[in-house]
């Protein structure tokens, strides 16, 4: 009487994690080369300073991936690294070039002009890919100290060694 029975439950086969192949390094790295594509097209409507200071935050992201080379990028670094090159850099650019080229350097009513308005962004933004460049190198020198520790107590002599 199948009414009484209880349903079995289906059996489960565990699935290894589905990666995103966008968070490679090789995928972040093409990521970059699009941007620097991009800017070096546009370079003759961006202020000379904006396209040095665009080719700069690039130069970092490719920092940063590069420490893959030495051990997995962690989460945080990867969703920064995607976001700058995905959205925040190359949205900032378009949004200044879609700008009248007679208006660029007219100040709107908060003071500023387009033009000044880019380069604070990509100074804000170049300052957020310095900060995890700089904690992406802190958790390498983090995990030498700890080999370091590690390898110390391994072939020190032990403090209860009589």
């Amino acid at each position: 009487m199948a009414w009484f029975r209880r349903p079995q439950p289906a059996a489960t086969v565990p699935t290894a994690p589905v990666t995103d192949p966008g968070d490679s390094p090789d995928a972040l790295r093409a990521a970059i080369g699009s941007v620097n594509r991009m800017i070096n097209a546009s370079a003759g409507r961006l202020p000379l300073r904006a396209v040095v200071a665009a080719r700069r935050i690039t130069d970092v992201l490719a920092e940063i991936v590069d420490t893959s080379e030495i051990r997995p990028l962690d989460v945080y670094a990867t969703i920064s690294v995607r976001g700058a090159v995905g959205d925040y850099l190359p949205t900032t650019l378009r949004t200044y070039l879609a700008v009248d080229e007679d208006l660029v350097d007219v100040p709107r009513p908060s003071g500023t002009t387009p033009t000044q308005s880019l380069l604070e962004q990509l100074d804000a933004l170049e300052g957020s890919a310095v900060a995890v460049l700089q904690a992406t190198q802190a958790q390498d020198v983090d995990a030498l100290m700890t080999q370091g520790s590690f390898l110390r107590t391994k072939f020190s002599g032990s403090d209860l060694d009589l």
